[in-house]
């Protein structure tokens, strides 16, 4: 049995991710508010090299989120010709700048700029994606104050629709360095055992009909099919995929999918806003951390959770 802990958190069995990011928000503007106080003003900046459309909507939804909750936001938009060396100068300049207190490069990139020594430029004190390779190291590690945002999201939907992770079999689908592989982490950190499957697994129905909790982060539309879902199951579905009619269609058959699961994100309104919200509060502990210190960043992540996540830290 599920029991909510945050109201508004189950709609039936579909988790509104919405509803649960703008709680997360909330305790942003808080913060915001809080920090404000003391005299500080919280800014994320975003760098965006061309025209990419996907991009340019994602960055733009970041930026009204920003305005939302009182954060100032940045926008370094460059064209799809800047050189590797230029995109590089832009990010340590953005490093030295003490106004910015968190930021993030869009991806993708180019074909001609190298992702992982852009990612690697940012200071892991304002890496406000979590992917910079010291915060990934934290996390596999011991803990990351600023971790990915999609999974750090996924963890708080689990949290606020009350699933015990203790003993539970966790099946994620996919293996990034972004998604998959950190949300197993974390998974494991709240004591569950956990099976990576990817495009290469053999008997991919198999394992997923034997797992409590299902995460599918593929970008393969409908790779899971509906009735694998085992009756009770939670499901998260990371997978956004516009389709050719211009429905947008996440990597699990969703109808037959809710029709057994105990509780399972709707695409779209799952986990896409709590991704957003997460990178939000990455901003507030980025903030915290550089001005404050470590513990008083560690304090303020509590309040979000209430108590210490599940298992360790």
């Amino acid at each position: 049995m599920i029991a909510p802990r945050i109201e508004g958190s189950l709609d039936g069995t579909r988790i509104d991710g919405k509803a649960i990011s703008a709680w997360v928000r909330g305790r942003v503007g808080e913060q915001v508010r809080e920090l404000a106080e003391l005299g500080h003003q919280l800014c994320l900046a975003v760098v965006r090299v061309g025209d990419d459309g996907a991009s340019e909507v994602y960055v733009r939804g970041k930026i009204r989120a920003c305005e939302e909750v009182g954060v100032a936001s940045r926008h370094v938009h460059l064209p799809a010709s800047t050189t590797e060396e230029h995109l590089l100068r832009t990010v340590r300049a953005l490093n030295e700048d003490d106004t910015v207190d968190a930021l993030l490069v869009q991806l993708p990139l180019p074909g001609h700029i190298n992702e992982d020594a852009v990612l690697r430029a940012v200071n892991p004190s304002k890496d406000a994606d979590g992917f910079h390779p010291h915060n990934l190291g934290q996390l596999f590690s011991r803990y990351a104050l600023l971790e990915p945002c999609t999974p750090s999201g996924m963890m708080f939907l689990l949290h606020a629709v009350g699933v015990d992770l203790t003993g539970l079999h966790a099946v994620v689908v996919g293996r990034s360095v972004i998604v998959g592989r950190p949300i197993a982490e974390m998974l494991v950190r709240g004591n569950a055992t956990v099976t990576i499957c990817h495009r290469h697994t053999r008997e991919l129905e198999r394992h997923v009909r034997a797992a409590d909790l299902v995460i599918v982060a593929a970008g393969v539309p409908h790779l899971v099919k509906g009735d694998w879902i085992r009756e009770g199951a939670v499901v998260l579905d990371v997978g956004i995929t516009r389709m050719e009619d211009g429905r947008l269609c996440g990597d699990v058959e969703f109808e037959v999918a809710a029709s057994r699961a105990a509780a399972i994100t709707p695409v779209p309104g799952g986990v896409g806003p709590m991704t957003i919200a997460m990178l939000l509060w990455n901003t507030v502990l980025a903030a915290r951390q550089r001005r404050f210190g470590e513990d008083n960043a560690l304090a303020a992540a509590r309040t979000l959770w209430g108590v210490e996540q599940q298992g360790e830290r």
